[in-house]
């Protein structure tokens, strides 16, 4: 296999990688509903479902983390992930049972969940002083989420939903081909030092607690959105193209993430950007059927994931010693969209009922998103220090 020569070399791979992880996400996130929908599950089913995709992220991350520090062997691990995924995948084909289909998610979302981690500490490590370019790197992933929602809502216009299985496949294989190039060379692990156990400060304790709040306030539009547009009488190709609209927002965002970190800080961005998050929900309960405010409240995902996600990264990332990046990302993927994800969307399913609990969902995101900026307040200055 064709092994790259270069930094730059290698940072294209890695582009390549973030592209198709995050298209996987653009087809998957959306359109699962829809999908499941059509199987004849009903909105509490869909909420189960869908939560196990979230709740993989819970264990997967940190075993996959723990192997990564010990050994070193991290571009081994994102090969290893996306062939199982790949090959696990297949299972998703069969029209299943709720049973069924709720292993199926859970196996190939374990191996799944192997790879951004260990791609975040990877590229990371490659940009070493030059880590202001990280946004343009993980910008290729919002394009592959682009690409794919807006791909994606068109094709299932077209074909029906039942074509979501077979774009998921190829976008698989694509990941897989994108990791095979990443050198294997392994990180280099000193086995005479002893580790020091992870310490839960109160920087990190309040942290946690904020991100994973942020994500059950996302409960709602991970699971539900389309479901939510195509209510209020938008089609599955425009719904692709509002979520397409908050992803482009999010690109520019990460664009100027790295002067707006360095200029106001973790702390106060995290702070503007949550409290925004809270808006967006509310404009979501009540202005849905409103083209300005429906675009307002995408165009507010570049605060909602963009600005939250490359703070978020930034504080992991200073927090923890190099020995404990891969856990520290596993961790913090693990709370955030891991144990909050799957909080959020389950309870969200629970409440959307018949899709008569909408607006109630939304008001519930609102809620978490609220108390999730709270929880940044009591974060103590200074933000991080190694743990």
């Amino acid at each position: 296999m064709f092994q790259p020569k270069s930094t730059e070399q290698q940072l294209r791979w890695l582009c390549a990688c973030y592209f198709f992880f995050f298209s996987i996400l653009g087809i998957m996130v959306p359109y699962l509903g829809v999908f499941f929908d059509s199987r004849g599950f009903n909105a509490e089913e869909i909420g189960f479902l869908l939560a196990i995709l979230m709740a993989t992220r819970i264990i997967a991350p940190n075993l996959w983390a723990i192997v990564a520090d010990r050994t070193g062997m991290r571009s081994e691990l994102i090969k290893i992930g996306a062939g199982a995924a790949a090959l696990s995948y297949l299972t998703f084909f069969y029209d299943g049972s709720l049973t069924y289909l709720a292993i199926s998610l859970a196996v190939y979302t374990f191996f799944w969940n192997a790879i951004l981690a260990q791609l975040e500490v990877i590229t990371l490590e490659t940009l070493g002083d030059d880590a202001n370019r990280y946004g343009a790197i993980r910008s290729w992933g919002s394009i592959g989420y682009i690409v794919l929602v807006v791909g994606g809502g068109f094709a299932i216009g077209h074909f029906g939903p039942q074509i979501l299985p077979y774009i998921g496949m190829s976008l698989f294989i694509g990941m897989l081909v994108s990791a095979l190039p990443l050198p294997s060379n392994r990180a280099v692990v000193d086995k005479t030092q002893k580790r020091k156990p992870i310490v839960f400060d109160r920087a990190l304790i309040w942290f946690l607690i904020s991100a994973m709040l942020l994500q059950m306030s996302a409960g709602p539009f991970y699971g539900f959105f389309v479901l939510y547009l195509k209510q209020a009488g938008y089609t599955e190709a425009a719904a692709g193209i509002f979520v397409a609209l908050g992803v482009m927002a999010e690109i520019v965002m990460f664009m100027y993430a790295p002067k707006l970190l360095g200029r106001f800080g973790v702390q106060l961005l995290l702070i503007v950007s949550i409290g925004l998050t809270a808006v967006r929900w509310l404009l979501l309960a009540y202005g849905v059927e409103n083209i300005v405010y429906l675009s307002i409240s995408q165009i507010l995902h570049a605060f909602t994931f963009g600005l939250t996600h490359a703070a978020s990264i930034q504080f992991i990332h200073k927090h923890f010693d190099v020995s404990r990046r891969s856990q520290g990302q596993a961790l913090y993927a693990s709370l955030s969209f891991g144990v909050g994800g799957a909080l959020g969307t389950w309870l969200c399913g629970i409440i959307w009922g018949n899709g008569s609990g909408a607006v109630s969902a939304w008001l519930f995101a609102a809620a978490c998103a609220f108390v999730s900026m709270l929880a940044v307040l009591f974060i103590p200055k200074p933000e991080a220090h190694a743990a």
